[in-house]
């Protein structure tokens, strides 16, 4: 593993700080870091909770709606076509959802990963014409997909894009296409492709609030969708700090934490989440993978048939398959992650990690690619090499825009799409070498000469007694944290080291006992650290997450260590 570049933010002016009335210092150098050096935009970000975007504004909204509302007016057989992760099967359960409310003919349709792949396929959209579906909605998908479009228009559907990925040179010539990526589109760019499908159900529901409010569906109130929207957002790693996405999902979190939706409480309950304390972290490492689990390993319809389903015993043999998958998912990564690391072991030289295995599953190959990008810190292709052609998951880190380098390769590839940090294409295997060499090129004329490290971003230093209930609930102001919006982290130099054990499954993690000046003991956690018991300095440095463990009944103050290093007299100058 490489190590870590600590980067301590520099710190505000204290007559700066002084301007965020109402937030503590350590609160107000936190929002001076996010990016917030206003103190307006600073409580606006804390605070605001509307959620009044007119859904309208987005290009094409009302063009999809008008048709959507003549497919239900005359009964047209529709189908919501979702993608197979978290983000699609939560766009395609919503959208679904509120179509059956307003007395749509609507059915779901999610590929089948391994036999079809991401995005939409001709072959479906055919079918789907012959068996007479007249209306193709998409979620999370399809802005790319130029030739499945006309082929299912020319096959007399009319399809309407709703997806969030980037766009390439050209749209689909679709019936309308709704994506806030778009040029002329006054719609939040960051937003989740189920925060696109929450506003094309906005905007329906108002359209039928306007239009007849005596057939307006009094068993759909908008707030029963959030949770769904709060669900993929997170599991899609979008930005939470984007006001929009913030707020919809703190509003989702707390239609989750009401248990609401059965499909949620039967997951909740096997992942070991309780009603009213699950945050948007529960999400990211619980909740989503289950749900991601069904499309990696089985059937991404399991896991709609979870969200979708009526009640709690209809929901619980769901949850109980998606948590078996989640394991079997786990261990299938591990092995395919060691298989597939004995091919790069000298990608500490190579800019970009190009990876191909004709064992690996089509549904690991996104987790593999990650692991690799996590450890070398490298931009990381894994192909699952098929007879004649091969697909691929790429993961990169924030140097290197693995979906325009991919753009700039688009001559060799059959398909691609995806994000900066995240994409997947399909390749003939005549080209996988020229293709290989290309991406090479590009990472190094990008990467080349500069130093590959990752940089764990620090608040503030302080010292432990610093640390006080009272601070952990003024923290509590910057949930819901994630992507964009991280927990606080902390730095403490000289830390006594009381006790040291390692704990968990071959003893991956670290337990320690800690001291500090003018501070009582306080006990510490650092998962993935387990090796520094073989070597544990007496006294350390730490950056950490503070955080309330709750173990028995007990509620108590610990650390979660991000990263350690022994202590240095004097300490040395971090960078900024």
């Amino acid at each position: 593993m490489l190590q870590k570049e600590w980067a301590l933010a520099p710190s505000a002016h204290v007559e700066h700080l002084q301007r965020y009335e109402g937030f503590s210092p350590i609160l107000a150098q936190l929002l001076f870091n996010r990016g917030f050096e206003d103190p307006a935009g600073a409580r606006d970000f804390v605070y605001s909770s509307t959620l009044d975007e007119d859904p309208f504004a987005l290009k094409d909204v009302e063009k999809a709606v008008n048709r959507i509302c003549l497919a239900i007016e005359r009964r047209q057989p529709t189908v919501v076509y979702g993608d197979f992760d978290a983000d699609g099967v939560c766009a395609t359960t919503l959208l679904v959802q509120t179509l059956k409310a307003l007395g749509a003919s609507v059915s779901p349709y999610i590929p089948d990963r391994a036999q079809e792949g991401y995005g939409l396929n001709a072959p479906a959209l055919l079918q789907m014409a012959r068996d007479g579906v007249r209306l193709v909605v998409t979620v999370d998908c399809g802005v790319r997909s130029i030739a499945e479009v006309e082929a299912g228009t020319s096959a007399g559907l009319d399809i309407i894009i709703t997806d969030h990925h980037s766009i390439g040179p050209e749209l689909p010539a679709a019936f309308a296409v709704i994506n806030p990526r778009q040029d002329e589109c006054a719609g939040e760019a960051g937003m989740a492709g189920v925060g696109v499908a929450f506003m094309l159900a906005k905007a329906l529901l108002l359209r039928r609030w306007e239009r007849d409010r005596a057939s307006y569906p009094a068993e759909l109130r908008l707030s029963d969708l959030l949770d769904l929207v709060a669900l993929g957002t997170v599991a899609d790693i979008m930005s939470l700090k984007i006001g929009l996405n913030r707020r919809l999902v703190r509003h989702g979190l707390d239609t989750i934490n009401e248990f609401r939706r059965p499909g949620i409480a039967a997951l909740a309950r096997v992942t070991g989440l309780k009603p009213g304390r699950i945050r948007a972290s529960n999400i990211g490492f619980g909740l989503g993978p289950r749900i991601n689990a069904a499309g990696r390993l089985g059937s991404a319809m399991t896991a709609y048939d979870l969200l979708s389903a009526r009640t709690l015993d209809d929901a619980t043999p769901c949850a109980a398959q998606l948590q078996n998958l989640n394991s079997e998912r786990q261990r299938l990564t591990q092995a395919a992650h060691s298989a597939i690391s004995e091919q790069v072991a000298d990608a500490d030289d190579l800019p970009l990690i190009f990876a191909c295995d004709d064992q690996v599953l089509p549904g690991i190959v996104g987790l593999v690619a990650g692991r690799l990008s996590e450890e070398y810190y490298r931009p990381s292709v894994v192909l699952e090499v098929g007879e004649e052609e091969s697909r691929a998951s790429c993961r990169s880190i924030p140097e290197f825009n693995i979906t325009r380098a991919l753009d700039e390769c688009a001559d060799l590839l059959v398909k691609h799409g995806g994000h900066a940090m995240a994409a997947g294409f399909t390749v003939l295997n005549d080209n996988i070498g020229v293709l290989r060499q290309e991406l090479l090129r590009k990472a190094q004329a990008s990467l080349g000469g500069r130093e590959l490290k990752r940089r764990l971003p620090i608040d503030s230093e302080v010292n432990l007694a610093d640390l006080s209930p009272a601070l952990l609930a003024e923290l509590e102001l910057l949930e819901p944290t994630g992507h964009g919006n991280p927990q606080a982290a902390f730095l403490t130099r000289t830390l006594h080291v009381l006790h040291c054990r390692r704990v968990g499954a071959e003893g991956r993690h670290l337990k320690l006992r800690l001291a500090g000046e003018g501070a009582a003991p306080i006990d510490a956690i650092g998962f993935g650290l387990g090796e520094w018991s073989r070597q544990m300095p007496s006294r350390i440095d730490s950056v950490y997450h503070p955080e309330i463990n709750e173990w028995n009944g007990r509620r108590s103050l610990q650390l979660r260590l991000l990263d350690i290093r022994p202590a240095q007299d004097p300490p040395p100058t971090l960078s900024a």
